[in-house]
């Protein structure tokens, strides 16, 4: 009968660490956070393409929500409405002006913030500071690779708006001069136009400061000038590394871009 007992005792152990096992592998799975990733102005979700496949490669589901590029407030209410989506913990990521409105987006399920060549505005600044010629000079953002149109836009007065677009002409030199001609015609042929008081509308209280924040600054940028960048990084206590690449830093080395945003996930 004791050899019984000890066979039976035996069994009933393997089956619990077995159930641990199964019961296990899905909850380690779980804490694997959600990647969100924001695209700026002059673009869309397929310029996160590059860094969205690498990083899905690692095990992390992404999800790269539409920016409406209609101004900080507006365009982090439709962030947050894929985030209501989302449930578990999130990394939450943007480009260029994608940083300004992932800066206005406060959801107590994202655990860190990544900046990308990004705006990272304190409480009441506007888009327009950071590209100040007399603190921060070098940006060619401006006419005529500037060029304004009026839009169709519910949010604009009578149904109207003013946008801002980068011209045919200008796209590869000033916004990713460090892809090539190929790559640049399909960047372009993605393009969104921002709206112009999307640069002037005052950010709220920045979610940086409560939450741990990356920033990669890109050294070659012609769009936001790489001393904003410094500055902005500094001013936010981000862990900051550094790239030398075009404003398109996340198409020219989305290996580099994936890396920083993996950085940022929790351990």
């Amino acid at each position: 009968m004791k050899p019984r007992r000890t066979l039976r005792g035996g069994m009933a152990a393997l089956a619990i660490a077995i159930a641990a096992v199964v019961s296990g592998g899905p909850a380690q799975a779980q804490t694997l956070p959600t990647i969100v990733l924001v695209h700026g102005a002059f673009a869309d979700t397929t310029s996160w393409d590059g860094v969205a496949a690498l990083l899905r490669e690692r095990g992390y589901r992404v999800v790269t929500p539409d920016n409406p590029l209609r101004g900080p407030a507006y365009d982090a209410a439709a962030v947050q409405r894929t985030l209501d989506t989302i449930s578990g913990p999130m990394v939450l990521v943007g480009h260029s002006y994608g940083g300004f409105v992932i800066s206005n987006v406060n959801d107590p399920q994202v655990e860190s913030l990544v900046y990308i060549n990004a705006f990272a505005p304190v409480q009441g600044e506007i888009a327009q500071a950071a590209l100040d010629p007399i603190r921060f000079p070098g940006s060619q953002l401006l006419p005529p690779a500037l060029q304004v149109k009026v839009v169709d836009d519910p949010q604009g007065i009578a149904g109207k708006n003013v946008d801002g677009y980068l011209a045919p002409d200008s796209f590869n030199a000033v916004f990713a001069q460090d892809v090539d001609s190929a790559t640049a015609a399909d960047m372009f042929a993605h393009q969104r136009s921002i709206a112009v008081a999307a640069n002037l509308q005052p950010s709220g209280p920045p979610s940086w400061s409560t939450t741990p924040s990356w920033y990669l600054v890109a050294a070659a940028d012609r769009v936001i000038p790489p001393s904003s960048q410094r500055f902005m990084a500094q001013r936010m206590g981000a862990r900051t590394s550094e790239i030398d690449a075009s404003h398109a830093s996340l198409v020219s080395q989305p290996d580099d871009v994936a890396a920083v945003v993996q950085a940022a996930v929790p351990n």
